[in-house]
């Protein structure tokens, strides 16, 4: 089925409390979605962040973001009152997340409503809890011992803790009994709020596209509490560590820095972990996609300690036994591999034995930087098992990354899109009308190239850690004028549901 959809961050929708959430303009947006003909809501990852504010660097790979919990809806259940909520300071840009504002104010909010909930014995709360034992014990646990040591990483916690030794363990529960309900409190909370706007959304035939990072953070509860699942060395120290190689963008390449998986411990178990992992984000989403699909044929090995990635070398993954696995534990459900950077043909075999539909980014079919083959990334090369996207959010915008490509290249584009030196009509929707009339079964368009904005809305440059991930919206660009603008071109190319 064709169709369309908009890649819209949970954290860049307007509210009023210094970031997106659950909040009532997430469901004016689900509406708006609606209003423009879409099928798909694709979001970034949905866990607790760290260091970098990165939704791919999480401390778990189950829990959910508490900076994503409505304020409001608190308020509602009684748990905080709307000036406590109004009177924290969020910061003075409503245009940027200040994460530095969120870590300060809102948690203390936050336990103010956990100091006042009632709800620990409810059946409700007790069935969240049985279902979700396999993780939330363990992240609940680590979240607390975290927080008691100023967030300092695992790796340099005492020992008997660092290496989960049961005495300590049992006696950190009890000390700690406090905190670890509070974290199991949070992760409740997210689990109703956002199972409430999913709902919403799949009610108005809006289906919500999530994504998941291939690896896991090293200072995370998975790693913790599941060493075995990685390469770690008997001191729980990784051996080494994720990363790409070198290309037109990152001249040293891409140092990542998480543990990298263990693949002998996960054929031996039947993939068992990546089954239950799989099985979570279906409950949470309706399509799933899988970040850096390529590391699944082979994945780059940085020894631990590098400086850069200039020092790793590829070694096999998984393959098609993973997947296999996994059709096999799940039946058949919608995977988008993110197969870009540098492809080769075993890569290309994987993703076509497994069926699913790969990516096709429209600014590479153009700039020389992209490493992997401009030629593939033309819509003339498409087959309809893909989606299409103008960007991504790792790239630049259209209307930035236009100003940054050769002369040379820009005259391509020119040419490709029938435009001449003197076209009237901004360069973004020429760009959108390329992907939409494109072959691609699906396509998917950052809401910033729709509203046609330049690199200062940007949501992440690799390698560079301080000011990515801090894009917002403002209400007024939601317009309906936008909707039926968007509605149109999705009819004229056959993508309405």
């Amino acid at each position: 089925m064709r169709a369309s959809g908009i890649l819209m961050p949970i954290s860049s929708l307007p509210s009023p409390y210094g970031i997106g959430c659950f909040s009532k303009e997430a469901y004016a947006f689900v509406d708006w979605l609606v209003q423009a003909g879409q099928t798909f809501w694709q979001i970034l990852p949905l866990g607790p962040t760290g260091f970098g504010d990165s939704p791919y660097q999480s401390f778990s790979t189950f829990a959910g973001n508490p900076y994503f919990l409505d304020l409001d809806v608190l308020a509602e259940e009684g748990l905080l009152t709307p000036a406590e909520c109004a009177g924290a300071d969020w910061g003075d840009d409503p245009g940027r997340v200040a994460y530095d504002k969120l870590y300060e104010n809102r948690y203390p909010l936050l336990r103010r409503a956990f100091s006042r909930w009632k709800g620990a014995q409810e059946p409700e709360y007790r069935a969240f809890q049985a279902e979700n034992r396999s993780w939330l014990e363990d992240y609940a646990l680590f979240m607390a011992l975290k927080n008691a040591r100023g967030g300092a990483s695992w790796d340099t916690w005492e020992d008997p803790l660092r290496l989960r030794e049961p005495e300590a363990l049992a006696q950190a529960r009890e000390e700690l009994a406090g905190e670890i309900s509070f974290q199991s409190f949070l992760q409740y909370e997210f689990a109703r709020q956002w199972g409430a706007l999913k709902r919403y959304a799949n009610d108005r035939g809006v289906q919500i596209i999530g994504d998941i990072p291939i690896y896991v953070a090293f200072d995370s509860s998975d790693t913790w509490a599941n060493p075995e699942l990685f390469q770690l060395d008997g001191d729980r120290r990784p051996t080494g560590v994720s990363g790409v190689p070198k290309d037109g963008f990152s001249p040293t390449g891409q140092l990542w820095g998480n543990p990298l998986y263990d693949w002998d411990y996960h054929r031996a178990s039947g993939f068992a972990w990546w089954i239950h992992r799989l099985e979570h984000c279906y409950r949470r989403y309706d399509v799933v996609r899988i970040d850096h699909f390529r590391g699944f044929d082979e994945y780059f090995a940085i020894p631990y300690g590098a400086e850069n990635a200039l020092g790793g070398v590829w070694k096999p993954g998984p393959g098609r036994a993973l997947f296999d696995a996994v059709r096999t534990a799940l039946g058949e459900k919608p995977l988008i591999a993110e197969d870009l950077g540098y492809l080769t043909d075993s890569v290309r075999q994987l993703v076509a034995q497994c069926g699913f539909p790969g990516m096709k980014v429209l600014e590479f079919a153009f700039d020389s930087r992209d490493s992997s083959g401009a030629a593939e990334y033309f819509p003339y090369n498409y087959t309809p098992n893909c989606v299409v996207y103008t960007g991504t959010h790792d790239n630049e915008t259209v209307e930035g990354w236009y100003q940054n490509i050769l002369p040379e290249e820009r005259a391509l584009v020119r040419e490709y899109l029938g435009r001449g030196e003197d076209a009237s009509e901004p360069l973004h929707w020429d760009m959108i009308r390329a992907a939409m009339s494109s072959v691609a079964k699906w396509c998917v368009i950052p809401m910033q190239d729709y509203l046609g904005l330049d690199n200062q809305a940007r949501m992440n440059q690799p390698s560079t850690v301080g000011t990515n991930w801090r894009w917002r919206a403002a209400r007024a660009d939601f317009s309906p004028e936008l909707a039926g603008r968007i509605r149109r071109m999705t009819a004229c190319y056959g993508r309405m549901a």
